[in-house]
């Protein structure tokens, strides 16, 4: 038996299993093809690179699911959580990070680790021997794809995911824009003023939302179909679905004042979030779009205080791949049909940048475990590493199986003990009961 874990994609999940392997004593060699095969979205070699947005979403461990998958993180070393951790930007309640500094400091990380080698090439195939991760992501090459659709004998399932437009600091007009998180929330000044703020009057939002849609958006190949992940839908798609979407969306304006003009109330707000350390670039929230790129600078230039914006990075694009996993895969993660291989991440059908990590590490922990013959459970489903293990290895309907975030609807319920939870009491017993049993499991 060989005692080297080959791990195939270098993202979030692949970097994160990678780290866990060789941190349990594992040979790992991690395949990666950038850059001498670039994507859509990428636009360096690093590892963990973040191309959709720069958040990991809430920090809160006592009363948000996402913020307890970071507890969960930190508490196993996590090696994407630390580097998060240390290159991390104000963002209200949120964790947001410089995404140059966080990618280049996980590849600095990963490329001193002693057991860790690294190929730079593409596989097309599923190997039949070895131990192997699959952490492909939603950007999986179409030679690979093809490869697992002809083992697992079903159509690989695909929605279409869109990215934000990066705008340059320094061309935001800030006569116009004003720093403030919603409701000034944060312990700091500098967290309490993690957003840009643009306003807009009833008038400019129904003359932006009338652009939106008749802007002319990237057409889809033959034969493809769109079907988006609700937590990252593009603009245009929510716009058509209302005129109104938006105003309750992205763009709400409760919790807000424009000091420029504090006496009127807006009609609706653009937010901007820092994307870097310097603070010289912004990204727009929720702005993920299939425009045109011609047509997104114009569309975009009548934000107020966007009149002459400089854009870093238009949105865009690109087809999202997954596995129907809960008839595909075991709760150890493995290929049902082929169980030397393992899949990790986005591809396994959990979506976000923190739950794609965290399913590295539990595979990265898995492999491990086995290679060196100590086999190893999957985390209890209380917790919430488990509780997405759980889903897209058998609680979740094959049918109609779709990407998910971490919730605390996956969790099993809590026991109220004689009387109704509200809501606060109730997320916090589910963050206790997790800690304790993931604490155990690590144990």
């Amino acid at each position: 038996m060989t005692h080297t874990l080959h791990i195939v994609g270098g993202g979030m999940a692949g970097s994160e299993a990678a780290w866990q392997a060789a941190q349990a004593g594992v040979r790992v060699v991690l395949h990666e093809m950038r850059p001498k095969i670039g994507t859509f979205a990428h636009q360096t070699g690093n590892y963990a690179e973040m191309v959709c947005s720069n958040s990991f979403r809430s920090d809160d461990d006592e009363q948000n699911a996402v913020g307890l998958l970071h507890w969960e993180m930190r508490a196993a070393d996590g090696l994407l959580i630390a580097m998060a951790d240390a290159h991390s930007l104000p963002a209200g309640g949120a964790l947001a990070v410089d995404r140059d500094a966080f990618s280049e400091a996980v590849t600095a990380r990963l490329r001193a680790h002693p057991l860790i080698s690294f190929e730079e090439d593409e596989i097309t195939q599923l190997p039949r021997d070895g131990h192997w991760i699959f952490a492909t992501g939603p950007l999986t090459s179409d030679a690979l794809a093809q490869a697992i659709r002809a083992e697992t004998g079903t159509e690989a399932l695909a929605f279409f995911d869109a990215i934000a437009p990066i705008v340059h600091f320094d061309t935001i007009d800030q006569s116009k824009a004003w720093f403030q998180s919603r409701y000034d929330k944060g312990d700091t000044e500098a967290e309490r003023k993690a957003y840009l703020n643009c306003a807009m009057d009833r008038d400019q939002y129904e003359a932006f939302i009338d652009a939106i849609l008749a802007a002319p958006k990237a057409e889809f190949h033959e034969g493809e179909t769109a079907g988006y992940f609700d937590g990252c839908l593009p603009i245009e798609v929510m716009a058509e679905r209302g005129r109104e979407t938006l105003r309750f969306g992205p763009m709400k304006p409760i919790g807000l004042t424009n000091p420029h003009n504090p006496d009127q109330k807006a009609h609706a707000v653009v937010q901007l979030r820092r994307d870097n350390a310097l603070g010289t670039l912004f990204n727009i929230v929720g702005f993920q779009t299939k425009m045109k790129h011609g047509a997104q600078t114009e569309v975009f230039r009548m934000i107020p205080g966007l009149e002459n914006a400089g854009f870093a990075r238009l949105g865009g694009i690109h087809r999202n791949t997954f596995l129907n996993s809960p008839t595909l895969l075991d709760t150890q993660m493995r290929l049902k049909s082929q169980p030397n291989l393992r899949f990790a991440g986005q591809i396994t059908g959990v979506e976000g940048y923190v739950e794609s990590a965290a399913m590295g590490l539990v595979a990265g922990r898995l492999a491990a475990a086995e290679i060196l013959g100590r086999p190893l459970c999957a985390p209890p489903r209380e917790t919430a590493m488990g509780a997405l293990i759980a889903h897209i290895t058998g609680d979740a309907d094959a049918k109609t199986f779709q990407p998910m975030n971490v919730n605390f609807g996956l969790f099993p319920p809590i026991d109220a003990k004689g009387g109704r939870r509200g809501r606060k009491d109730r997320y916090k017993a589910y963050t206790d009961r997790a800690k304790q049993n993931f604490t155990a499991w690590l144990g």
